[in-house]
């Protein structure tokens, strides 16, 4: 069962996220199926720490992205979803390569929706693992 109330594509996704923390990460949308986004983020200068692993923080913004795409795509025509809470266990360090996201939906409710990334190198090992709460706004009337 399809849970988008909105046009969806791969291409629609990376021409929202133009010009924003995504594309100067170098986060590239891969998929979209009736139920989950996927999405990629390359270990190299951009997104690593100090000690040259995949940045905590970068896992985090795809994870944000994955589960903020969702919620919107999946609100009513009108709504929007906004973050509510984040969390993230980092669960194994990437030196290189590609991290690559998933997100499903947990619950999708009239005010709130949940979404769970999981982040995976290219080995498919779960890196990270990640829970997004999102409240979901209704349609505002311009003053």
């Amino acid at each position: 069962m399809c849970i988008w109330q909105k046009p969806i594509s791969v291409a629609a996704l990376t021409a929202f996220s133009t010009n924003s923390a995504v594309s100067h990460l170098g986060i590239e949308f891969l998929e979209v199926g009736d139920d989950f986004i996927i999405a990629r983020v390359p270990v190299d200068a951009r997104t690593c720490q100090p000690f040259g692993l995949l940045h905590g923080g970068v896992s985090v913004v795809l994870a944000e992205t994955l589960g903020s795409c969702g919620a919107n795509f999946a609100c009513l025509p009108g709504h929007q979803a906004v973050g509510l809470d984040i969390n993230a266990n980092h669960l194994k360090g990437v030196k290189s390569g590609w991290v690559t996201g998933t997100t499903r939906p947990v619950h999708i409710g009239r005010t709130t929706q949940v979404w769970q990334i999981d982040l995976r190198n290219e080995a498919g090992q779960l890196t990270c693992t990640s829970r997004i709460t999102m409240a979901v706004l209704p349609p505002t009337s311009a003053p």
